[in-house]
């Protein structure tokens, strides 16, 4: 990982930090407060008589914030203490179905939808008295709905839309299923920023054995929106790349879209090798296990899943059973959404931690530095794998 230290932070803060963990966000911004808190105590007695940084070094950066709801379902932001002048990081998991709210006494979870509208109840509480105000939402709302294909909404460019009038600054994201939604917003800040480092890492702590050449191991894109990621996996470890397009049936939609009728793939052997297959998301895992079976068919050795965002949305069943039938080795998903207790608890997964890499931005975008070299992991990567074939700890 790129240290703090190793970077130069030559600038004053924005203003003095503060971290809203919105609900169904505080696991992860307890983790990332954690690194903050530890980092600033380390370096804060360099600044310490400087009034520019003034609430430098704290305990917590943490705010006071939350959202109560009347009986009708309906709610409120309530910001318990002053954020004037503060520079503020709102983080919003908008897939945490497992946050509940009373609803005329029944119990509802929340969607995305309750999600998005309790970050934009916060920001109304910050009522502009905030310096800057920055949104890390990890899984870019509304993002699978990011291009009009025939009449209908545009949903990811509304919102993007709405947070940019509403005063937000910054908008961070992770790998976000087309970067190009950006372009809704072009006067405004947006970041999408990729997995890749800590899939390899992941990979490399767990599975002991690999042999990381292009002899022996392939990166895999599930479909054609995937190929970059894929080509730059392969490009950074100097292996060969593949891919797969599904064949769909456009005279029938199912669930809301067009069923597939068979993945065709496209590139070199995969025979004896070990398979990296990489992508944004695994929904419902329908893809990802076809796309192993096929692999499999074509006599591939091992071979890992990688996914920023694991959402399961049909369960573990199928999973569980690709493993027992030997299709899958191994499932890579970060922490950025929510994990259920039950994929935590599976042989088969490897939890990838974002916590210090979001900090790390955090610390650097309040201290109005350059986020280019955090963006780019080439050379962070090319040292893991240099220790893990020296084997070294990494």
């Amino acid at each position: 990982m790129l240290r703090r230290t190793e970077r130069i932070l030559e600038n004053i803060p924005v203003g003095s930090l503060g971290l809203i963990a919105l609900t169904g966000c505080e696991e992860l911004g307890k983790k990332v407060n954690d690194y903050l808190v530890k980092w600033r105590h380390e370096s804060a007695h360099e600044y310490r008589e400087d009034v520019a940084f003034s609430g430098y070094e704290k305990d917590s950066f943490l705010i006071n914030a939350r959202v109560p709801r009347f009986g009708s379902g309906e709610a409120k932001g309530i910001i318990g203490e002053s954020v004037r002048g503060k520079d503020l990081y709102l983080m919003v998991d908008v897939c945490n179905y497992s946050v509940t709210y009373s609803l005329t006494g029944n119990l509802n979870r929340m969607s995305p939808d309750d999600h998005f509208q309790n970050l934009k109840r916060i920001i109304a509480a910050i009522g502009g008295k905030g310096r800057r105000i920055n949104v890390i939402m990890p899984f870019l709302y509304e993002s699978r709905q990011h291009k009009r294909s025939s009449r209908e909404s545009l949903d990811c460019a509304l919102a993007l839309q709405e947070l940019v009038r509403m005063g937000v600054d910054n908008i961070i994201t992770f790998d976000a299923h087309d970067p190009r939604v950006q372009n809704a917003i072009p006067l405004s800040g947006f970041e999408t920023v990729p997995s890749t480092y800590q899939f390899i890492k992941g990979l490399l702590r767990t599975v002991k054995d690999l042999r990381i050449d292009s002899q022996h191991m392939m990166a895999i894109s599930p479909d054609e929106g995937g190929t970059n990621r894929a080509v730059y996996l392969a490009n950074v470890l100097g292996l060969d790349m593949g891919m797969f397009y599904k064949r769909r049936d456009y005279t029938q939609i199912v669930n809301g879209r067009n069923p597939i009728v068979a993945h065709e793939f496209l590139g070199s052997s995969v025979e004896g090798k070990d398979v990296i297959i990489i992508d944004d998301m695994i929904s419902s895992g329908d893809s990802i296990i076809d796309v192993a079976t096929e692999l499999k068919h074509r006599k591939a050795k091992r071979i890992f899943a990688a996914a920023t965002f694991g959402l399961f949305t049909n369960g573990m069943e199928k999973f569980d059973k690709a493993y027992a039938d030997g299709i899958i080795d191994g499932i890579l998903t970060t922490n950025l959404i929510y994990q259920t207790p039950e994929l935590l608890s599976k042989p088969y997964y490897i939890n990838c931690d974002m916590s210090k890499y979001i900090a790390l931005i955090i610390d650097t975008l309040n201290h109005d530095g350059s986020i280019n070299s955090i963006l780019s992991p080439n050379e962070r990567i090319q040292n893991v794998v240099r220790k893990y074939k020296n084997g070294e700890d990494i």
